[in-house]
């Protein structure tokens, strides 16, 4: 497979090696965990001299994606399958299950009592959300995904991870568990993307490294958020941490322009109506509901309710600028006067100092904000990447909702792709999307057919295997389908939609969908073995791979 030019990073004087265009790191790691994938497929019963690069993606879908995902690691990991993978890569909801599996060292079984315990308590930390939001709201680059980060997902995930991607580098290192790579999209290359699918919108995040693919241009996760210029490190920031990551990888909503209207509703609420007292006093009846807010925000969305409006009728937010101008000018002595405890007063000022920040990203709708290691960099020569200050990444899902463009880059020379599809509307839109994508940038994808495709998408089988003349084996799994579900997708697809409050989502009703999306894998593993099997022995011809037996 033939590598395409790529811009080069020109080193310079001083220049720092926190930019770069190599990932030895990677690959350092994946040759060792070539070894850990040919033990595996001798335990599956297939003799290899070489190990086939094997990569599973998870698509998004919010909580679904989420528990779904955790479901396929689990069951992968209990049929021998997960070892044999090289490479794991999420969008949206995938990232949140995926994230998890190296925050617990690989121990499916210890992440799913996990999940269970969480979903049976139904327990979130609202006080700590709400105070990391106001924490984050400090930085100079804070954004509508902090707000969406802290106060949102970890409602929906039940979880608030303080721990970093470059936590994961040991067990990455050591090759115990695949390479993760996690996917986001730069929003203001979205015209691009748009008009020509620009490979350039694509950013990835890994233990070791984040940055434009196909730039080959990265800066050491380490460094993410940290400002550059001209190829030097001007400041550090600490490694933003998983809360937030995962608030990134699953801000799909960052490109909905009705959020704005709920945002600046509840922001009225917590500073008008003087609820901003109980976030002080009392944070759990702030953050539910701030919550509440967002998920009624969520919903009209999807359009299924109309967004708020003022009593006039139409959307009206000057009370918003009134409030920040009059807060502005009033001297931080006058804010506070009213209240004599210095630990209250500081309170008070932060919290203020959120609300306005948070009302300014509203109206400047700036999500997923951070400095852009290209600034004025001489190595690139697109002026665009190097123009900007920042960058603004969002959800990968509003370009293509799986990571298909990450592990088809021809320097991961993937051989077999088992791609979950966790989508409640067309599984194969990730599959016609790709194709698309892929016959524009005449990277090898197996041909697709839209008639077909449509008449699978009426009534999916839970298996599709696709193959072209060059390039990898494509197996796409939907998580609804007719095997699984008989007649009944459209009610499964209704009780786990995308957008279903993290509320309704009780114990058993987590456990059947961990059941199906199990079912999925497991009544699939003999074709899994089957390709394992075919492609070794496509891309290693002199010593084929042999199977002893795959009954």
């Amino acid at each position: 497979m033939r590598t395409r030019p790529r811009p080069r990073l020109r080193r310079t004087e001083n220049f720092l090696t926190a930019v770069h265009h190599g990932k030895t790191e990677e690959k350092a790691a994946v040759e060792r965990r070539r070894l850990h994938v040919l033990k595996a497929l001798k335990k599956l019963r297939i003799e290899a001299d070489e190990a086939p690069v094997v990569a599973v993606l998870g698509s998004g879908g919010g909580l679904r994606a989420h528990i779904a995902c955790l479901g396929v690691l689990s069951e992968m990991k209990e049929q021998g399958l997960l070892d044999a993978v090289t490479y794991l890569a999420g969008v949206s909801g995938s990232t949140w299950a995926i994230s998890s599996l190296y925050t617990n060292d690989g121990d499916m079984e210890a992440l799913e009592a996990d999940l269970k315990h969480r979903f049976t308590r139904q327990e979130w930390d609202v006080a700590k959300s709400l105070q990391k939001t106001i924490q984050a709201a400090r930085s100079e680059n804070y954004s509508l995904t902090d707000f969406w980060a802290y106060m949102v997902i970890s409602k929906q995930t039940r979880e608030l991870p303080e721990s970093h991607l470059s936590n994961m580098k040991k067990p990455v290192e050591e090759g115990t568990l695949p390479y993760p790579i996690f996917a986001a999209i730069d929003n203001d290359l979205q015209p691009s993307w748009q008009e020509a699918r620009a490979p350039e919108t694509w950013f990835e995040f890994t233990p070791h490294h984040t940055g434009f693919p196909a730039l080959g241009a990265y800066v050491s996760i380490t460094h993410f958020g940290s400002k550059f210029k001209k190829g030097r490190l001007v400041r550090t920031h600490p490694e933003r941490d998983l809360t937030f990551l995962r608030g990134l990888w699953g801000s799909a909503l960052g490109n909905t322009e009705v959020i704005r209207e709920y945002i600046f509703d509840q922001l009225r609420n917590l500073t008008l109506k003087g609820l901003w007292r109980r976030a002080v006093a009392n944070a759990k009846s702030t953050g539910c509901l701030i919550f509440a807010r967002l998920l009624r925000l969520q919903e009209s969305s999807q359009g299924e309710h109309p967004p708020p409006e003022d009593e006039g009728g139409e959307p009206e937010h000057t009370w918003l600028t009134e409030m920040l101008e009059n807060w502005t000018r009033t001297s931080l002595e006058k804010q506070e006067q009213p209240h004599e405890d210095p630990e209250r007063k500081g309170t008070l000022s932060n919290f203020m100092d959120f609300v306005k920040k948070t009302g300014i990203c509203a109206s400047k709708w700036e999500w997923g904000t951070t400095h852009n290691f290209l600034y004025k960099h001489g190595g690139i020569r697109d002026t665009i990447m190097s123009s900007r200050k920042h960058l603004r990444l969002v959800d990968a899902g509003l370009a293509i909702n799986t990571p298909f463009p990450l592990v088809l880059s021809p320097t991961r020379e993937v051989h077999l792709i088992l791609s979950f599809d966790f989508s409640a509307g067309d599984p194969f839109e990730t599959i016609r999307a790709t194709a698309d994508y892929c016959r524009r940038h005449k990277i090898p994808f197996p041909q697709v057919e839209e008639a077909e495709l449509d008449l699978w998408s009426k009534a999916p089988a839970s298996c599709y295997i696709l193959k072209g003349e060059t390039g990898p084996v494509v197996m796409h799994f939907p998580l609804f389908n007719i095997d699984a579900c008989g007649g009944d997708i459209e009610a499964w697809s209704d009780t786990y939609d995308t957008f279903k409050l993290a509320d309704t989502y009780t114990l058993d009703v987590v456990v059947l969908l961990l059941a199906l999306a199990k079912k999925n894998v497991r009544e699939n593993k003999k074709k899994i073995l089957r390709e394992l099997m075919n492609v070794a022995g496509l891309y290693y011809p002199k010593d084929s791979a042999r199977s002893c037996c795959l009954a």
